[in-house]
């Protein structure tokens, strides 16, 4: 055990005490990315100065993808992307250099259709397919592309996240996902995707969502429950063996994990840094001071309210340990 640097709950400071490797979180953005709304799936530029995300109601009947750019006073206020605001879009992922970036949405393959949806267990909910913008000469992104083939079979197509040789992870319910969700590469084929694999982390009775790999693919994170979780969902981080084989996953410690749901994992421009959801809240007290209107209102409006948010994690002690340096 070490003692960890101090984490910092919307201004409040705790100091906590975790495993090696998981040093103390801090809330992404406060007031600018993450709010009394929910925030998820944050990814960044290769210069880290632009991130985007995902923005719901509490229900996630409504999501949207955001951009946010650092300056000197902070993140700047949101604006919705260029390539959403009409569906249900999540999930963006860029890639290694930049050029694309890939996301999920419940639009239509072909326009005039309707929306994707999906039955599953006596419930619907919108559908989702993989998609991608490209980086325009101009600064632009593209009209959206749908990724045609087998890989957007089923309509439940998550989370995707990109290596640098082009192979694309994502979490799916397909034929061989079992009753939970599983974790998925699709390795690139001209100009399109080979069948998609499914990755080998264990016991396919297990839920294994939201993959974040690393750009070498030496190690990869993602949300799931292996049987030790703390909460509804925890983050777990699997290292890839030099015959290419994926190791057991390992339980992440320390503050990244809690009795809270913690998913969405994403890896940021620099090394170790990790950005989590989680919908932990401020740890209220009684008897509590006295609130006013303006307090409770503050209070209960506030990131700590109970939505997802984004945090921001450093696990390169974790990385350190499993010879990874850079």
């Amino acid at each position: 055990m070490v003692l960890c640097a101090t984490a910092r709950f919307c201004g409040l400071a705790i100091g906590l005490v975790c495993a090696l490797g998981a040093r103390a979180g801090e809330l992404f953005a406060p007031g600018a990315v993450s709010t009394g709304f929910q925030e998820t799936t944050a990814t960044f530029t290769p210069d880290g100065k632009t991130v985007y995300f995902m923005r719901s109601d509490l229900n996630e009947s409504d999501d949207t993808i955001l951009e946010s750019r650092s300056t000197a006073q902070g993140w700047s206020a949101p604006k919705v992307a260029a390539f959403s605001g009409m569906w249900h879009d999540s999930e963006p992922a860029l890639t290694p250099d930049g050029k694309r970036l890939y996301f999920v949405s419940n639009r239509p393959s072909k326009p005039g259709d309707p929306p994707l949806t999906v039955e599953m267990q006596g419930q619907h909910f919108p559908g989702k397919n993989l998609w991608y913008v490209e980086r325009q000469n101009n600064g632009a992104w593209s009209r959206p592309v749908h990724v045609d083939g087998e890989i957007n079979r089923g309509n439940q197509i998550y989370n995707p996240s990109l290596a640098a040789n082009g192979d694309l992870y994502f979490s799916a319910h397909r034929d061989d996902s079992g009753d939970a969700y599983q974790i998925y590469v699709a390795r690139p084929n001209g100009d399109g995707y080979a069948n998609p694999e499914r990755l080998d982390l264990g016991e396919i009775k297990r839920n294994r969502m939201d993959p974040a790999v690393d750009p070498r693919e030496r190690f990869l994170v993602y949300a799931g429950n292996e049987g030790d979780s703390l909460g509804r969902a925890d983050i777990y981080i699997a290292f890839r063996d030099p015959d290419g084989k994926w190791g057991k996953p390992e339980h992440l410690g320390g503050d990244v994990n809690s009795k809270y749901l913690e998913n969405a994992p994403t890896l940021g421009r620099g090394f170790g840094e990790l950005y989590v959801a989680s919908n932990r809240v401020a740890e209220v007290k009684f008897p509590k001071l006295l609130d006013d209107t303006a307090s409770l209102t503050r209070r209960l409006e506030g990131p700590l309210n109970g939505s997802r948010n984004i945090w921001r994690f450093d696990i390169s002690d974790v990385l350190h340990a499993h010879g990874i340096a850079d």
